[in-house]
């Protein structure tokens, strides 16, 4: 469902469930509009307890994935796995900006998708063993993999 989070819903997230500095507290300042610890309001980006908080109110589970065994470790067939969520450095403006950007992957009808939102439309894998392959490339660049689960 492309609707199930939205910009109200996710700030809701990061301003009130995970708390930030309220207007008139010590910790409050005017920096405080700009400087919020869950979200880059110079990117947009949320950071991953943002995300996380957002899936288990959902109804999922995420786990991180220990990246010291490789993706070939993930069972991509687990009857509860719904989704992979990738965390990958990326470098912009001639090596002048350096974050982090989400990229999320989902099996649907049996068949694993690329469903980065740079990508003009979804990019399906041919195999389990591409996905891995695509997922230990990551890793090797400083990715980070997230497991989303139905709980």
């Amino acid at each position: 469902d492309k609707d199930a989070f939205t910009r109200e819903g996710l700030d809701s997230i990061s301003e009130v469930g995970l708390g930030i500095w309220v207007f008139g507290s010590e910790t409050w300042t005017p920096l405080s509009l700009l400087l919020k610890p869950h979200h880059n309001t110079l990117t947009g980006n949320y950071d991953v307890n943002v995300m996380i908080a957002a899936l288990e109110g959902k109804g999922k589970s995420v786990e991180w994935h220990d990246k010291r065994y490789g993706a070939y470790s993930i069972n991509l067939g687990a009857d509860t796995l719904m989704g992979i969520v990738l965390n990958v450095p990326v470098t912009r403006y001639v090596g002048l900006w350096r974050s982090r950007r989400w990229v999320v992957m989902r099996k649907i009808n049996g068949v694993w998708y690329n469903l980065d939102c740079d990508l003009t439309v979804p990019q399906p894998f041919t195999s389990e063993d591409q996905v891995k392959g695509f997922l230990d490339q990551n890793l090797s660049l400083g990715g980070e993999i997230l497991l989303v689960n139905n709980a």
